[in-house]
């Protein structure tokens, strides 16, 4: 797509070096996070990693939609270690970041780059398990998208020339994620101080609304469903969230898919919260590529034998092909398979420096 281009292009000085691995292989990257869980775990004593394995997962992924895709990740990864695993549910972004830093969770599940970095920011032992690859099933497209977005039939209030642009946002009501999410926030935020440097912005500026401030008012959805449906109900004039979020409950029925100009439809089967809203629309007035974030694990709890096994079997192709986890065209699972080669890849935290060096 021309987004993938384009981002390829800007982060190609950024990320040289990267390693990547593909799919049923774990070399490089692989036993580089070994060493790290290793390095961890030196000053560590045995009867500090659990006998029960405890998986977190962000707001988005707690809705009841992906149950039967969480439990599946938990029998994969009681199929890896032989232990127990339990899911914790949460509303709130920072809760899962605390419950991994911390050390009440051993796995954050989904986690965005942001959520990610503020974790292991708490506690160096945090470090990526692993992350969902791009179609060529490496690093090198693993890549999702950051909405702008704003209904259809308002479109044209943005429109500069014969594209669109976010320069007509200023004084509108906002919607975001949460403060801790990448592509619901930091990503968004991180776009408007750029474009808005005459400004002189920080990002304190965007978090409330007023007469006098940015915006008139910001909403947090605390979910990227719930972000984008604050815009669809008319509770703000612009949304931020992302492609993949939504991705259940819409269909791309105008442009090219994650593209700025796009127009996506509810589906007329969409659960809650859309069920309220099917058939209306929105336009992206600017996409954002983001890299995709990561499983993440606490090395003061998880071990580096079970950091291994769960690496092992979540590269493999029985994962690749398990569509409760990446699931086909018009299904409901974890993650979209947008080609055969996607899977998941092992990653190196230095892969997340793009996003952990925004100004924002």
């Amino acid at each position: 797509m021309k987004a993938k281009k384009m981002f390829a292009g800007i982060m190609a000085i950024t990320m040289l070096g990267a390693g990547f691995t593909g799919c049923g292989t774990t070399e490089d990257s692989s036993s580089k996070s070994k060493t790290n869980a290793e390095s961890s775990a030196d000053s560590k004593q045995s009867d500090n990693y659990t006998d029960t394995i405890t998986l977190v997962w962000y707001p988005n992924e707690s809705a009841e939609d992906y149950q039967e895709a969480r439990n599946e990740v938990g029998k994969l990864i009681e199929q890896a270690t032989g232990k127990t695993v339990e899911q914790k549910l949460t509303t709130d972004y920072a809760i899962a970041i605390e419950s991994l830093s911390n050390g009440t969770a051993q796995i954050g599940c989904c986690m965005g780059a942001e959520g990610y970095i503020q974790a292991k920011n708490s506690n160096d032992a945090v470090n990526p398990l692993f992350v969902q690859s791009g179609e060529s099933g490496t690093l090198d497209d693993a890549l999702y998208y950051s909405f702008f977005a704003v209904k259809e039939e308002n479109a044209e209030q943005y429109l500069d020339g014969d594209s669109y642009s976010i320069e007509n946002i200023k004084g509108r009501k906002m919607s975001f994620v949460s403060n801790s999410s990448t592509s619901g926030f930091k990503v968004p935020t991180n776009q408007i101080i750029s474009h808005f440097a005459e400004d002189n912005l920080i990002v304190d500026d965007l978090l409330e609304g007023g007469s006098d401030a940015f915006f008139s008012e910001v909403l947090f959805g605390g979910s990227h469903q719930g972000s984008a449906f604050n815009l669809l109900s008319d509770k703000c004039d612009i949304a931020a969230f992302c492609d993949i979020e939504l991705a259940p409950y819409v269909t791309c029925t105008e442009g090219e898919a994650a593209a700025t100009g796009s127009v996506y439809t509810i589906n007329d089967d969409a659960s809650a919260p859309f069920d309220t809203v099917t058939g209306s629309k929105f336009t992206v007035i600017q996409s954002i590529p983001v890299l995709n974030g990561p499983f993440a694990y606490n090395g003061d709890t998880l071990s580096p034998k079970d950091v291994q096994s769960i690496q092992e079997l979540f590269t493999s192709d029985e994962v690749a092909n398990n569509e409760l986890i990446f699931y086909p065209e018009g299904g409901m699972g974890l993650l979209e398979k947008e080609s055969d080669k996607m899977c998941f890849v092992t990653v190196e935290d230095s892969w997340y420096d793009p996003i952990r060096n925004m100004e924002s």
